[in-house]
């Protein structure tokens, strides 16, 4: 279900733009739907007042809870069940946050990721993205929304773009603590700008190096680092938000010293931050975690020429974090990829 076919049974029932707003904010904000000075059979026509149970009864069939999984960072990772019986990941996150899944599976490919390794299924609707969150709010405080669960956004832009509108307004979510994670795509980078909610944006950047980075992410647009690097300077200049860059650290991949000065290179003097985040251990798709010493290592060196830099680990370390896995957990075919290593340079 999208987001506009609920405003489409609204409309039918004879709702204007105000009632269509105070029934998304009731559903996504977890509140009545009166106000403060007036209930709601004071402003509602009867026949969206009558359309309600059954809209209600759509909207709680959207996501269920299939399994949690608590982490002892505080994150718990969930395992969440659509109405046609397909499963994506929900991650709450430390400080009121939530990743949220934009697609079933993901058609990226990318060699350390478990989700890429079993193609794209099928497209989350807008509606379903959005009751991830509502899911995650009856759990706990959310504020923050990050699309780095399975799947590529820029793939299903329509919808993601959709759930965007929807949480930064009905939500109530702010627009910089809605973040965009991306491969990259033109048509994302078109597209986003245009939005009334303008969303912070991360970049999954991997590695400098062109042929490098076509191993790693196989089905990936082919954007140039140089040319992703500028086409983000760009849109952080235009939203007043920095571009937080993504770095999966590969052992022997990609930690080297020539990686280094290639971040130098395209980073510094931008309006960016870099993410480092160790590998996430994927039985079987052959990567390995660089040391802890080697990771703070290159953090360190990237503050000393001027680029902030953050080492971060995926949260749910303890319970096999890595997107992807819990499906593959609860599916009765496991996936079982052995990659070669990229040479370390």
């Amino acid at each position: 279900m999208r987001i506009e076919e609920i405003r489409q049974q609204l409309r039918a029932a004879g709702a204007k733009s105000c009632h269509e707003e105070r029934v998304l904010r009731a559903w996504t904000q977890l509140v009545g739907l009166d106000t403060r000075h007036r209930k709601a059979e004071d402003f509602l026509p009867l026949a969206v007042r009558n359309l309600l149970p059954a809209l209600t009864a759509q909207l709680d069939g959207l996501v269920r809870l299939r399994s949690e999984h608590p982490g002892e960072d505080g994150s718990a990772r969930l395992l969440v069940e659509l109405a046609d019986g397909q499963t994506v990941e929900s991650v709450l996150l430390p400080r009121d946050g939530l990743c949220v899944s934009t697609q079933v599976g993901c058609a990226v490919g990318c060699l350390f990721c478990m989700t890429g390794q079993e193609g794209l299924l099928r497209q989350v609707g807008s509606a379903e993205i959005v009751a991830q969150v509502v899911l995650a709010r009856r759990m706990r405080k959310i504020s923050r929304v990050v699309f780095m669960g399975m799947g590529e956004p820029s793939h299903n832009l329509d919808n993601v773009m959709e759930a965007i509108e929807t949480l930064g307004t009905s939500a109530g979510i702010g627009h910089k603590n809605l973040v965009f994670s991306t491969v990259g795509d033109h048509r994302a980078f078109e597209r986003l700008p245009q939005g009334p909610v303008k969303p912070a944006l991360a970049l999954s950047l991997h590695t400098t190096k062109a042929d490098l980075r076509a191993r790693l992410l196989p089905k990936a647009p082919r954007i140039a680092p140089e040319e992703l690097v500028e086409l983000g300077e760009q849109y952080a200049r235009a939203t007043g938000y920095p571009i937080q860059y993504q770095w999966t650290l590969l052992a022997g991949v990609n930690d080297s010293d020539e990686e280094l000065e290639g971040i130098i290179r395209l980073l510094k003097g931008k309006y960016a931050m870099m993410n480092f985040i160790p590998y996430n251990s994927n039985e079987g798709l052959g990567f390995e975690r660089p040391s802890a010493a080697r990771a703070g290592e290159m953090a360190g060196r990237l503050h000393q020429s001027g680029i902030l830099a953050r080492l971060r680990d995926s949260a749910g370390q303890d319970v096999d974090g890595g997107c992807g896995q819990l499906r593959a957990r609860a599916s009765s075919k496991p996936i079982r990829i052995h990659a070669p290593k990229a040479p370390h340079k």
